[in-house]
């Protein structure tokens, strides 16, 4: 028996060595690669951000028609329409923006891997606000929200691995 868990154990750490960085690579591009992809389809080139995005904002994500039972209802809740001109389009305007720049400076940190760990929580916020606020149905949760929960988790946690710039310049010590 001993022979089988001294077995096990050798295959355990060979697995480690060869899987781990190339397992924490793959998990920053996957992840990246979903955020990165909503980000990029906000502009329409360099520092041109796409008006049209506006409406996703105003009306599918805070004034849905239906309304979502428990998201975040920022227009007249009887008319489903906003006030022109008012503070609350502004703000939504410029959260839009935001979340545009975030949804491609993150991703960017996690592909080359630097200051991951400080990406990878940026985008857990994002998340569980897009989850919580938006899109506050169970269905959501389990598809797609949970996958990029963990494995945002696995980085925060794990750090972002040897293949990054956070190893290269030591940054992420854990790395090491």
């Amino acid at each position: 028996m001993k022979l089988i868990i001294n077995l096990y154990q050798t295959l355990s750490k060979k697995f480690t060595l060869f899987f781990g960085d190339l397992s924490l690579l793959f998990v920053r591009l996957l992840t990246a690669k979903v955020f990165l992809a909503s980000g990029l389809s906000k502009w329409n080139g360099f520092m041109d951000f796409n008006e049209e995005k506006y409406d996703l904002f105003l009306y599918e994500f805070f004034c849905p028609d239906p309304v979502r039972e428990g998201a975040l209802l920022l227009c007249d809740a009887n008319t489903l329409d906003y006030t022109e001109g008012s503070f609350t389009v502004f703000v939504i305007e410029k959260l839009a923006i935001v979340a545009g720049v975030v949804e491609v400076l993150l991703p960017v940190m996690l592909i080359l891997g630097i200051f991951s760990r400080l990406g990878a929580l940026g985008l857990i916020g994002m998340t569980l606000f897009i989850q919580l606020a938006v899109f506050p149905e169970w269905d959501h949760w389990w598809n797609p929200a949970v996958w990029w929960f963990v494995a945002l988790m696995v980085i925060t946690a794990h750090g972002p691995g040897k293949l990054s710039l956070d190893h290269l310049l030591g940054l992420d010590k854990k790395a090491s």
